[in-house]
């Protein structure tokens, strides 16, 4: 999906690297480094190419609009990663702040349902399934680009994958709260007694020779 006014970093297959790039181009990269920008990109190159095909089958409007704000500000966040990635330095766009539009209320408990099983076709596609398909997106993501940001040597690349972790929390915690409005993503609680025993198993400490 193109993010309209977003300009495409990416230079296409086959052509040629413009002369001003290639020599603005960082070395300042390691092998292992290289590798793990590479998955991120296919990653989010994967999630986008996917949301473009639940879009098709989404029912609900509510999904479909979470659908296409994610998609568009992934779409930026792409071309942030790929500048960066590409020479090193501080991209064009800079990293943006993803902001949902659910509330943060969470409905407890279990009800009973239909057991759960595969679909046998493509027609049983459910705003439920296509949504569990996306928060499951989006907390890979999250979890990968954490993990590759631990193992950066480039400062800016560094910089750009980690800002952008906080982003995809802040997706899988919308998708969770769609989800669980709607009965999808059920939230399970230990009894009272159990809970309270629970949140009091611990106790904080006097701290000591503090810095200065």
């Amino acid at each position: 999906m193109q993010n309209q006014g977003q300009p495409n970093m990416m230079p296409q297959s086959g052509a040629q690297m413009p002369p001003n790039m290639m020599n603005t181009q960082s070395k300042d990269h390691g092998g292992h480094e290289l590798f793990d920008a590479h998955e991120i990109i296919a990653g989010i190159i994967s999630m986008l190419d996917q949301y473009q095909m639940y879009d098709q089958h989404i029912q609900d409007p509510e999904l479909k609009d979470i659908v296409k704000r994610q998609s568009a500000f992934v779409t930026t966040m792409y071309n942030t990663i790929v500048g960066s990635f590409s020479t090193g330095h501080d991209p064009v766009v800079p990293t943006q702040q993803y902001k949902m539009k659910q509330n943060h209320t969470t409905t407890y408990g279990i009800k009973p349902g239909a057991p759960k099983k595969p679909n046998q076709s493509v027609n049983e596609l459910s705003d439920k399934g296509l949504s569990a398909y996306m928060l499951g997106q989006t907390k890979s993501l999250s979890t990968l680009l954490a993990m590759t940001a631990l193992e950066m040597t480039n400062p800016v690349l560094r910089r750009v994958v980690a800002d952008s972790v906080p982003n995809f929390i802040e997706m899988s915690y919308e998708v969770f709260l769609y989800q669980n409005k709607h009965g999808y993503y059920q939230v399970p609680q230990l009894n009272e007694q159990d809970m309270t025993l629970m949140l009091q198993s611990y106790t904080t400490v006097l701290q000591q020779n503090l810095p200065q």
